[in-house]
């Protein structure tokens, strides 16, 4: 049985100029694996996983890690990884020249999503 094991993000990585693109690399029971593309300016909006962590490994650029519903961030950059374990907030601001690319793992795929209500 043949199976795909490595995925080059770089065909994975949608530039838009509305919102945040989320595009699947693979998903499987226990994950998903999605690419993200941020551009100057943009936002992925602060949110919760209530039943999974999401794991982001930023790959290039810069932005603010939303970490808490009063805004607070937190700067990340390529080589960091950020952790949000079940039910932390967690969203992003590339307040930077560049694009912010990084690979999200959520696990499990039945994590769930739910906006943040911020303060």
């Amino acid at each position: 049985m043949s199976e795909q094991r490595i995925y080059p993000s770089r065909d994975f990585f949608q530039p838009s100029t509305g919102d945040p693109i989320r595009s699947v690399v693979t998903e499987a029971a226990d994950a998903v694996v999605v690419a993200w593309h941020v551009a100057p300016g943009q936002t992925i909006a602060p949110h919760v996983h209530p039943a999974g962590r999401d794991v982001w490994t930023i790959l290039s650029g810069r932005g603010r890690y939303i970490s808490t519903t009063s805004g607070d961030t937190h700067e990340v950059v390529a080589g960091d990884v950020a952790v949000a374990n079940a039910g932390q907030v967690h969203g992003v601001i590339n307040d930077g020249a560049e694009p912010l690319t990084f690979i999200s793992v959520v696990a499990p795929i039945g994590a769930g999503y739910e906006l943040a209500a911020m303060k």
